[in-house]
């Protein structure tokens, strides 16, 4: 581990001690953007790897202040697939949220593509400022839940009273 510290340009900041960050298979962009996520952490946002598979990371974030998820707290899963950086990394919302920006279980993937991710500098972090970005401002114009889309769009207050209600009953304590 301390080579892997050294050999990169964040050293001291330790990474978790599992195999899967001391093989081979984990590319240095990996294991560089992991350890600038535990040295600068996103505000609001807490991101950590899993101790068994380094492209797998346990995510919470906090409602944005002023949104209707304000108080909230959401766990999320990230998953780098094998072909990141060039394929866009998996996100889904563990935590019920009531958003016209998602679908089931899984946050909207082509967000992240249309970010533009073709320029290749999409990194863990961005993604993570993106959902956050989009806690505080959904987009009911790019809906995946359509049905939350036409309340946001037609009756806006209404939909937002409901996403504050989840947030109550699904966002809060829940940690």
């Amino acid at each position: 581990m301390r080579f892997l510290q050294n050999s990169l340009s964040l050293p001291n900041v330790p990474l978790p001690a599992s195999a899967a960050f001391l093989g081979a298979r984990v590319p240095t962009r990996l294991v560089k953007e992991t350890q600038r996520l535990l040295a600068e952490p996103v505000p609001g946002i807490k991101a950590e790897p899993d101790e068994s598979n380094a492209r797998y990371f346990h995510v919470v974030i906090a409602g944005p202040q002023d949104s209707p998820f304000e108080g909230g707290t959401f766990k999320l899963e990230l998953f780098l697939p094998e072909e990141y950086p060039m394929a866009a990394p998996k996100v889904r919302f563990m935590t019920k949220i009531y958003h016209p920006n998602k679908l089931g279980d899984s946050l909207k993937r082509d967000l992240f593509i249309r970010i533009s991710y073709s320029s290749f500098n999409l990194g863990i972090r961005t993604v993570l400022l993106s959902i956050q970005a989009l806690l505080s401002a959904p987009n009911p114009d790019d809906p995946l839940a359509n049905d939350v889309a036409e309340q946001w769009k037609t009756n806006e207050a209404q939909a937002i009273e409901t996403a504050r209600a989840w947030t109550r009953l699904y966002a809060m304590n829940n940690i």
